[in-house]
């Protein structure tokens, strides 16, 4: 979870409450569903100002800063309601708009933008608003990928049109000067100058025309008195979020307090769309007080359950809303065929966008009243669990290997591609491997499709342990299949690899893959020649010589499998069907993943065994 750090003295300044010692102001954020994680004033007493470092759930993104911490502590406790915010929306003259170019459609194609009037900065506030932007941008915003946001010293604007432009430029027509830098630079050099912000992809192609992004002559001081916010994003619904988060955060210190100027917003791509910005109405749940009861056990009027979804900072009224029905009331049957006696509306604030669902007002219900004062009860029914058959199969299987001497694994699930691939000797025809588009490094870059390059690597990075060396893994693999929603599909394997330091081993593999199946009721063709006697088994095998790249020539084998009555399904065809392949590991292969012993090597598929 984040971890927030606020300055003790002025925090407990701002919360306007005196605690009696650090157990009660510890029992308070517990209660909320914070946790304090530490405080410098007993861990480096030496250290001033002393400061507290609060951990956050990761969702609330109005508690990333001092500000949200202090209000929504304050109207948890009961010192002051919650705030109510609006919109203070000037003269059509006075009114600024901003005008989104077709060309960004293609790079950012939503934007948002708001005033803060009259606000006053000190340093902590100043330090404040910077913190709150750099950690959204670290969280929701991912690094600036999704969302971007730019807050300027709106006195630096050319104010005679009142006008903004968000535009698409090529690289060569973007120059500037940089916040905090002497020189120009264009969008080119940018890039080399910001090291730190290259996963931006599209960074060099924004800018405005009155002002730039992010540029010294807009820098806002401890004395702007006027702010302007930019936020692009390619989500529309994070850009509502980080707008709204940012404002309600710091318009308390504006002239009006807890008042924003809008901007209206005009798509030129779009003709005739336009909004004004930003949109900080409360959002209408409806909820049933029923429902309440019954996941948290108590037996709460509404009059109790609106004073408890206060404490949250929502605002709730009896029945539904007659002005301005419920976003969730429409989609959900049960509440429009609840009582109108048993129904509540709740207004939830901008600063609250982790409210998606009737159950989370539930949940913000049962914090106002107390987790640890709910009544511990046990359910009225009881469920048993069960594992999934292929993993009862895989456990079964994984036990079998151990008794038999081997030795489990658990290599990672990606590879880099030659070792999926080239290694192995076989080639990539595209059809058959999920690939990722943005690896972190060359060790991440395909799921894998095959068990043996983890064995293969695991021996490989142990070859100083005594040999023989007998390895294993039940796992997935991962194969694109277009017939799927998910367009890949696990398939559940054993692998298995034995090194030898005078012999590759066939043998031993061999012999694990005929105590597996033996186990699993699988015979060998061999003892299944009489028909009659099939049908007490569950199925049969047999090997058949068959040349494979990853294998010597000669030696190795594909296992065919054909399944009895008892496990036949419905539709399957008569016949055998290649379940694995068991061989030599090929010397190429042995070289490619720096191992100077023989080994031999099995997979097999689990699946036809259910």
């Amino acid at each position: 979870m984040p971890t927030i750090t606020v300055e003790k003295e002025r925090f407990f300044k701002d919360l306007g409450k005196t605690f009696r010692d650090e157990k009660e102001f510890d029992g308070i954020l517990f209660d909320y569903g914070l946790e304090l994680d530490e405080d410098t004033q007993l861990t480096t007493p030496e250290e001033k100002p002393y400061k507290l470092k609060i951990e956050v759930p990761a969702n609330r993104y109005d508690l990333l800063c001092h500000q949200g911490l202090v209000l929504a502590l304050r109207t948890y406790m009961g010192t002051s309601p919650a705030p109510n915010y609006s919109l203070s929306i000037p003269p059509p003259e006075h009114q600024w708009k901003a005008y989104v170019r077709k060309e960004t459609s293609q790079i950012r194609p939503f934007f948002a933008s708001a005033i803060l009037r009259g606000i006053h900065f000190d340093e902590q506030r100043y330090k404040d608003f910077i913190d709150l932007q750099d950690k959204l941008h670290g969280n929701l915003c991912r690094k600036r990928t999704l969302v971007a946001i730019g807050t300027h010293d709106l006195s630096t604007l050319d104010h005679s049109n009142k006008i903004i432009s968000y535009e698409a430029r090529p690289p060569q027509d973007i120059k500037f000067i940089p916040l905090n830098k002497q020189s120009e630079y264009d969008a080119t050099q940018l890039m080399t100058l910001y090291e730190s912000i290259r996963r931006t992809n599209d960074f060099h192609l924004i800018n405005w025309t009155c002002t730039r992004i992010n540029s010294n002559k807009t820098k806002i001081t401890l004395d702007t008195k006027d702010v302007f916010i930019d936020v692009t994003a390619t989500d529309q619904t994070k850009l509502g979020i980080v707008i709204n988060i940012i404002i309600t955060m710091f318009s308390q210190y504006c002239s009006k307090p807890f008042t924003v100027e809008p901007v209206d917003i005009i798509y030129e791509h779009d003709v005739g769309s336009s909004y004004r910005s930003p949109n900080i109405e409360p959002l209408i749940f409806a909820t049933r007080q029923s429902y309440i009861n019954s996941v948290t056990g108590l037996s709460l009027t509404r009059e109790a359950t609106m004073a408890l979804l206060g404490k949250m900072g929502h605002q709730a009224s009896k029945g539904a809303s007659a002005n301005k029905p419920a976003i969730n009331a429409s989609t959900s049957v049960v509440l429009q065929n609840a009582p109108h006696d048993d129904l509540l509306n709740v207004a939830v604030p901008p600063t609250r966008p982790d409210i998606l669902h009737e159950c989370d007002l539930v949940e913000d219900v049962a914090i106002s009243y107390g987790f640890n004062n709910l009544k511990k009860t046990f359910p009225s029914t009881n469920t048993v669990a069960k594992p999934y058959p292929i993993n009862k199969l895989s456990d079964l299987v994984r036990k079998e290997c151990a008794f038999a001497g081997w030795l489990e694994v658990l290599p990672l699930t990606l590879c880099s591609h030659d070792e999926n691939f080239r290694f192995l000797g076989k080639e990539d025809d595209g059809r058959e491997a999920v690939i990722l588009s943005n690896p972190a490094t060359i060790e991440f870059q395909v799921v894998r499709t095959s068990l043996l390059p983890g064995l293969l690597k695991t021996i490989r990075e142990n070859r100083k342990q005594p040999l023989p060396m007998k390895v294993f893994e039940v796992s997935d693999v991962v194969k694109k299949d277009s017939s799927l929603e998910r367009k890949a599909r696990n398939t559940r394997r054993l692998g298995a690899v034995f090194v030898g330091k005078k012999s590759a081993g066939f043998e031993v593999v061999h012999g694990l893959l005929d105590r597996i199946l033996a186990m699993l009721d699988i015979h060998w063709i061999g003892l299944t020649s009489d028909p009659s006697s099939r049908k007490s088994f569950r199925g049969q095998y047999q090997i058949e010589e068959s040349n494979h790249p990853t294998f010597f020539p000669g030696r190795s084998a594909r296992i065919l499998f054909q399944p009895s009555v008892l496990i036949k399904k419905e539709g399957q065809e008569e016949g055998w069907t290649e379940i694995g392949r068991l061989g030599i590991v090929h010397p190429d292969v042995l070289q490619h993943f720096a191992l100077d012993f023989p080994c031999s090597a099995l997979e097999i598929d689990l699946l036809p065994f259910l």
